[in-house]
């Protein structure tokens, strides 16, 4: 039995077709894919679920409205990728998208071997991107910087 996870979190999203190219064309290249098509248990909209690893993001229609940065609801999800150039590439994809970046790719200010970007989704939802040094084999795995 596999250990304890977030195993998915689906998403509310305005338009599912533009939501699956945008994570397609920046996580894509980095092992994100369509996984499966399921209809929701309302029956009015089909979910489309995207694997990244063990893990798997759901994109479905939102009924309507739009998200509020710091609003009530998801801040940001990050993804994790192997190599600090994975992590600039797919910066670079989501400027060409258009995207509306948050921060640009920068060492973290609090945490030691800790390398990131954030963009907005197409519905304004913050994504990051980064790539951290390997978990120890004993002990936590974030270290905080020295000031």
């Amino acid at each position: 039995m596999p250990a304890p996870a977030i195993q998915h979190v689906d998403l509310c999203v305005s338009h599912v077709e533009r939501s699956l190219a945008f994570y397609l064309e920046v996580l894509g290249p980095l092992g994100l894919e369509e996984d499966i098509r399921l209809p929701s248990y309302r029956g009015t909209e089909e979910i489309v679920y995207l694997r990244f690893g063990e893990q798997n993001l759901g994109l479905r229609a939102a009924d309507g409205g739009e998200h509020a940065y710091y609003g009530v609801g998801i801040e940001h999800l990050a993804f994790e990728v192997e190599t600090r150039e994975q992590v600039d590439a797919a910066y670079e994809r989501a400027v060409g998208t258009g995207a509306r970046v948050h921060f640009p790719p920068e060492e973290d200010r609090d945490l030691d071997d800790y390398y990131s970007f954030f963009v907005f989704d197409p519905d304004g939802l913050r994504i990051e991107v980064f790539w951290a040094k390997p978990p120890p084999a004993e002990g936590g795995r974030w270290t905080m910087k020295e000031p």
